[in-house]
């Protein structure tokens, strides 16, 4: 086995695992706070990376005022979609709200081609090309860049939830009618929650529309940052860095060895295995509570 080969690999495996991590961040968020599954956050990140390329190259804006503005219309997306639909299911089974998040990423990813086109839009966030030399290894420039603002994100949103207000999400999450009973306006945490992870959504959406371009696909971020998600534990929010580097190490080694043998194809069948795997062993992840509910 050829070992720079194997480093290389990995490294940028891990890389890129840390922004899968970044879109999983929205999903954690939104479960942490209001123990929902948030299955809509693939599309939001999509969204995210249209409404910035929108600012930024159709209107003109410059890009530093591109990506603000779309980080504040994806928090308030966040939080009109939770107060006009979300809250209208306050009563029912946890499937019917799953089902609505599952619905809403299904109905945007369909609606954004036929809004913006469905060829690819190019977004230049100012990231060269030229790849890193580390050695004998080669770095991809925007995966790191991408990695290292992930990783400050969740770090930020670490230190969200050991604040005052991130102890209120918990005690929803924990137990709403408690937290009715102390004085938590239930409603407004949990919508707070959904506009976190509109912003996850967003950073996570212009740093993957920078690599990949900006078009409909990037709403196919849910497996992976379901992958990362489950893998870290709902609940977990440093488990979704550990779980992230994980799921992007094996999604780019596995592939680097064994499509050259059977022609291709295996990357996509990395993250439904850990899925799987992780539900069938460990179904609380690496560091979720066992207490957590799966339906």
């Amino acid at each position: 086995m050829d070992l720079m080969y194997f480093a290389e690999l990995a490294m940028n495996g891990a890389l890129v695992g840390l922004m899968y991590a970044l879109v999983a961040l929205g999903i954690v968020l939104v479960f942490k706070s209001s123990g929902v599954a948030n299955l809509a956050q693939g599309a939001l990140a999509m969204v995210g990376a249209y409404v910035v390329w929108w600012l930024a190259d159709p209107l003109g804006a410059p890009l530093w005022a591109a990506v603000v503005v779309g980080i504040l219309i994806m928090f308030f997306f966040g939080r009109a979609f939770e107060r006009l639909a979300l809250r209208r299911m306050i009563g029912q089974p946890v499937i019917m709200v799953i089902m609505l998040t599952l619905g809403t990423e299904i109905l945007l990813r369909g609606s954004a081609p036929a809004l913006w086109g469905a060829q690819m839009k190019r977004m230049d966030i100012g990231i060269g090309q030229q790849p890193i030399v580390l050695g004998d290894m080669l770095i991809n420039r925007a995966y790191l860049a991408g990695g290292v603002v992930a990783v400050v994100l969740i770090g930020l949103a670490m230190l969200f939830f050991n604040s005052r207000q991130g102890v209120m999400l918990r005690a929803v999450s924990d137990d709403q009618t408690a937290s009715w009973a102390v004085g938590i306006s239930v409603e407004r945490a949990i919508g707070v929650s959904w506009g976190l992870a509109g912003i996850a959504a967003a950073c996570a959406g212009i740093l993957w529309g920078s690599v990949q371009g900006v078009d409909w696909t990037l709403s196919l971020l849910l497996i992976k940052a379901l992958a990362v998600a489950i893998l870290g534990g709902l609940d977990s929010i440093g488990g979704v860095v550990i779980a992230g580097v994980a799921v992007g190490i094996l999604e780019n080694v596995i592939p680097g060895y064994i499509d050259p043998l059977v022609g291709g194809g295996t990357r996509d069948l990395v993250a439904s295995t850990v899925i799987l795997l992780t539900m069938l062993v460990r179904p609380f992840g690496l560091f979720g509570r066992e207490d957590i509910e799966r339906v």
